[in-house]
């Protein structure tokens, strides 16, 4: 009976004695400012080990953390675990299915153009992973959850604004003033064309998430008191028919418009437009998934 309840001891053990070796080689390791994507995902998920290890006690996690963190140092090649590595509960599952689909669609471009919130992205959703497969603390499950959120719109902003200054190059060869209101330029603060906010939205959807709806509200604390009329495009990517993808921008743009009105804009100030697929951000073939196409513009109206 002793012999027996000596296993699981020793497993235990032996368990904690590999979780304490790449926790203790991480610990012992200097901090540095980070300044290229490696060293990025050295000192996230450092930091996710740390809390693990010293404040939730949480051995197995603060392993996972440890060994991505090392790992790091030889490769690049750090992506999130895939969804079946965890076990969430069935109705939370879909929700992180489609931030994992988002975050390896954009993962190529994110590590050129914004390795470090790729990193944060990548740790983030192991975070709202993991705390989501214990689901119970929910507001590590949110601060998780929103971590990733916001280094996805961060991601998504710099992938669109790279191609926005690219045809911005382009325009200023021509004519800027051929330009419509409802095309994307980058221009100055009090052009009336000028782009001034974008929200983002998942596969198919059109409810915003709290992170989206605290951007409208910084976007009306900087600019609500100069602009007397807003107009609001929504878009879509190419995934789906035109006409389904026309109703879904218009969806897109009338929960935005909604939420400007519970923020005190006046609804006769509002104009929305749907755009369906047109104007993608990011050019891609029909039937194409691209988070950083289903978006809606917030802009200051003529």
């Amino acid at each position: 009976m002793k012999f027996k309840l000596l296993i699981p001891t020793i497993s235990l053990l032996i368990f904690l004695g590999g979780c304490s070796a790449s926790y203790k080689e991480l610990s012992k390791m200097e901090s540095k400012d980070p300044k290229n994507f490696q060293e990025h995902l050295l000192s996230e998920y450092k930091k996710r080990a740390s809390f693990e290890a010293e404040e939730m006690h949480d051995w197995n996690s603060a392993k996972l953390y440890s060994e991505k963190a090392l790992k790091s140092l030889e490769t690049d090649k750090i992506y999130p675990e895939e969804i079946s590595y965890w076990k969430i509960p069935e109705e939370n599952i879909n929700e992180i299915k489609i931030a994992y689909d988002n975050l390896m669609t954009i993962y190529k471009d994110a590590k050129k153009i914004d390795p470090f919130n790729l990193a944060r992205a990548i740790s983030s959703l192991d975070c709202w992973s993991e705390q989501q497969e214990e689901n119970w603390q929910t507001w590590d499950i949110n601060s998780c959850k929103n971590d990733f959120l916001n280094a996805m719109h961060n991601i998504y902003e710099k992938i669109s604004n790279k191609k926005n200054d690219h045809e911005t190059s382009n325009i200023k060869n021509n004519d800027l003033e051929n330009e419509t209101k409802d095309e994307v330029t980058i221009v100055t603060k009090n052009d009336n064309k000028e782009l001034i906010q974008i929200i983002y939205f998942d596969f198919d959807k059109f409810n915003l998430s709290e992170i989206s709806k605290d951007k409208i509200k910084i976007f009306l604390n900087n600019y609500g008191s100069v602009i007397n009329e807003y107009l609001v495009v929504g878009h879509t990517d190419t995934k789906g028919t035109n006409k389904y993808n026309l109703s879904l921008s218009i969806k897109r743009a009338e929960v935005v418009k909604e939420i400007l009105i519970n923020y005190g804009i006046n609804q006769s100030s509002i104009k929305i437009l749907g755009k369906g697929e047109e104007s993608l951000a990011i050019d891609t073939p029909d039937d194409t998934k691209q988070p950083a196409n289903r978006r809606v513009e917030i802009k200051k109206a003529n």
